[in-house]
């Protein structure tokens, strides 16, 4: 049985063989969130009732560009206003409520989940603005760049060009373990002073972050298909706020990596 490096699609119901994105019906705490690993509270909504509807692909696309455009929203807005001091309680705020959803499934309605990307695009939009201001233009660069790495990695996952095997799961799972251990090794080092280069835009940092990219790029594989067995599952539609969350977190901690690598290249 497969299982996504993203917590939160760790509570999807589980479907049989390798997902196709419904072919008979048409077509990711923010980084924190990404990165807690925790095994959260066990879902299964199996398929949908008799007066329940299943989810389809259009419930889940819709819900996930409302989730997303929420965060651009309040990102330009954080950006245009200047009110860059609001990034770090945003971020807690993002953090915060990411981990209720992942722990607390049930609570993933629109009300929650538009809070965590309200409040993670407040925090992105802080950090994008004060890295604007340096490299003019490279808030711009990252969100094409993660637009970009999403299409691709969605055309690879329809294509079948790389297939979501138990085996490509569990290398995946074992590289972001990999990922996070050497993050908080070098969070433990910068404590005491020591720099790990890692993190501080030579070339090891880098090589660094373009792995983690790679990494958050191929998670996105593994939360298509997550989302792909929930509709071949035949999941009621009200999970479809809860998969928007899943796909947002993987997608947040891809533009913070990415504007990370950008700001590495410009320095």
């Amino acid at each position: 049985m497969r299982s996504s490096s993203n917590p939160a699609f760790r509570n999807l119901p589980q479907g049989q063989g390798y997902a196709t994105f419904d072919r008979s019906g048409g077509m990711d705490a923010g980084m924190g969130a990404a990165y807690a690993d925790a095994q959260g509270a066990p879902v299964d909504p199996g398929r949908a009732g008799v007066a329940a509807r299943p989810i389809t692909i259009d419930d889940i696309v819709t819900k996930t560009a409302i989730t997303a455009g929420t965060a651009i929203v309040t990102g330009t807005l954080t950006v245009v206003s200047g009110l860059y001091g609001l990034a770090l309680p945003a971020f807690i705020v993002g953090f915060i409520v990411s981990l209720v959803l992942i722990f607390k499934p049930h609570l993933a309605k629109a009300p929650l989940v538009l809070l965590y990307s309200a409040a993670m695009g407040v925090a992105l939009g802080g950090i994008s603005g004060l890295l604007n201001d340096v490299y003019p233009g490279i808030a711009l660069q990252a969100i094409v760049g993660t637009a970009g790495v999403f299409i691709g990695m969605l055309i690879v996952y329809k294509t079948g060009a790389v297939r979501v095997t138990p085996r490509f799961t569990k290398w995946l799972l074992g590289a972001m373990v990999g990922v996070i251990v050497l993050l908080l090794f070098n969070l433990v080092m910068s404590l005491f002073g020591i720099n790990t280069g890692l993190r501080d835009g030579g070339p090891v940092a880098i090589i660094f972050s373009l792995l983690i990219i790679g990494v958050a790029a191929f998670s996105l594989l593994l939360d298509f298909d997550q989302a792909d067995k929930a509709i071949r599952a035949g999941a009621p539609a009200t999970l479809d706020w809860y998969i928007a969350f899943g796909l947002m977190t993987t997608l947040v901690w891809l533009y913070i990596e990415i504007l990370n690598l950008l700001s590495y290249l410009r320095n």
